[in-house]
């Protein structure tokens, strides 16, 4: 996995409570922008999201892939692809929670890889769009 963008935001909010939004996959299409549908497939002992399906459209590209979810309390969770899509070949994302004065800095962390040739400069905007809009869907939806 080549290029990886990172974005934060500050949410007026505790870690558990993004947490739980966050873990709240089948919600996603309500407060992320290009996702069509998350399907949970397998929970973990802690009733989060162990394996899922992700349908998105994002601009150019739509597709659907398989993640693994590992989870570290309400600090971090990552995923990883298991399944890949016709467009889609790798992806490592990551949201990282820490408290910050009087909320909580989140840390979206995202690398993708696709069977299409794309030059490095729009790879990485294209991603930086997403961390963006992921960040910002999800302020909007917590402190809503």
């Amino acid at each position: 996995m080549a290029d990886r963008t990172s974005s934060s935001i500050t949410v007026k909010a505790a870690k558990a409570e993004i947490m739980a939004v966050i873990a709240d996959l089948p919600s996603y299409p309500r407060w992320a922008s290009g996702i069509r549908e998350f399907t949970v497939q397998e929970t973990g002992a802690d009733g989060r999201a162990a394996r899922a399906r992700l349908t998105f459209d994002g601009g150019p590209f739509s597709d659907t892939v398989g993640l693994a979810y590992t989870w570290s309390g309400d600090d971090r969770v990552t995923w990883d692809l298991v399944e890949k899509g016709n467009v889609v070949t790798g992806l490592h994302g990551s949201y990282t929670l820490a408290e910050a004065g009087g909320g909580t800095e989140v840390t979206y962390e995202l690398a993708v890889d696709v069977r299409v040739p794309m030059i490095g400069m729009v790879k990485r905007k294209a991603q930086k769009r997403i961390t963006d809009s992921a960040l910002k869907g999800l302020k909007r939806h917590v402190e809503g």
